[in-house]
């Protein structure tokens, strides 16, 4: 405003001298003050690490493990004038991960009546989970060996299509290198029953078997495990 008004004008208009505002310019802020922008600086600082997401009582936490201590209210006051307000995030709904109403082939319960594998890679275990990450959930497949109950084979993606469980098959395959007869254990999802996956197990040489109908308990030593 100052290029288009003249200090007078100005002065004038808001009902100030000119000498008590060019005293008000030279003036030094407080030390309170000093410190309010000091902290501002954090607390904006911490509110834009966490996506704008934390409120006040995070960003009493953040602060404090800076070794900055900051009271309730002052830290409203600071907020509430510099307008930084919390974002709230959409839920995460991830759709369901099993989708088993499809026309593709299923594989019986092979699973069903064996007992523990003596031996690695004569049982391995599919399935398909989600987890947070700082970008966000994420899918992720696993392959379990029954045996050892080692995660052998694993692959992330933002996509539950094929590809995703086919990764972590070509994981485990690419370092086990199981021998012909291996028993790969799935749900009855469209992606352990599409062409493309069922393929890669015959190239190997492995033997199909998929849970009943709306059964987790077929495949619950995978469901358990946490993997991967």
């Amino acid at each position: 405003m100052s290029t288009e008004y003249s200090l007078h004008q100005l002065c004038a208009a808001l009902g100030v001298t000119r000498s008590g505002y060019q005293a008000w310019v030279r003036r030094v802020p407080c030390a309170r003050a000093q410190a309010d922008a000091d902290l501002l600086v954090l607390l904006r600082q911490g509110h834009e690490e966490s996506r704008r997401t934390y409120g006040r009582p995070r960003l009493l936490v953040w602060l404090a493990r800076r070794g900055v201590r900051c009271g309730h209210s002052r830290a409203w006051r600071l907020l509430h004038q510099a307008g930084l307000s919390q974002s709230r995030r959409r839920k995460f709904r991830p759709v369901s991960l099993t989708q088993s109403d499809h026309d593709l082939p299923v594989a019986p319960n092979r699973l069903l009546h064996q007992l523990q594998p003596a031996r690695p890679n004569a049982v391995w275990l599919a399935d398909i989970t989600y987890v947070p990450t700082d970008e966000g959930w994420l899918y992720v497949a696993g392959i379990l060996d029954r045996c050892t109950r080692r995660c052998i084979g694993w692959a992330m993606g933002e996509s539950l299509a094929t590809p995703l469980p086919l990764a972590a098959l070509d994981m485990a395959l690419r370092h086990r290198r199981p021998p012909p007869g291996l028993l790969h254990h799935s749900d009855r999802g469209v992606q352990y029953a599409s062409q493309t996956y069922r393929q890669a197990l015959t190239s190997a040489g492995a033997v199909c078997s998929m849970s009943r109908r709306a059964n987790c308990y077929d495949n619950a030593m995978m469901e358990s495990s946490g993997a991967p």
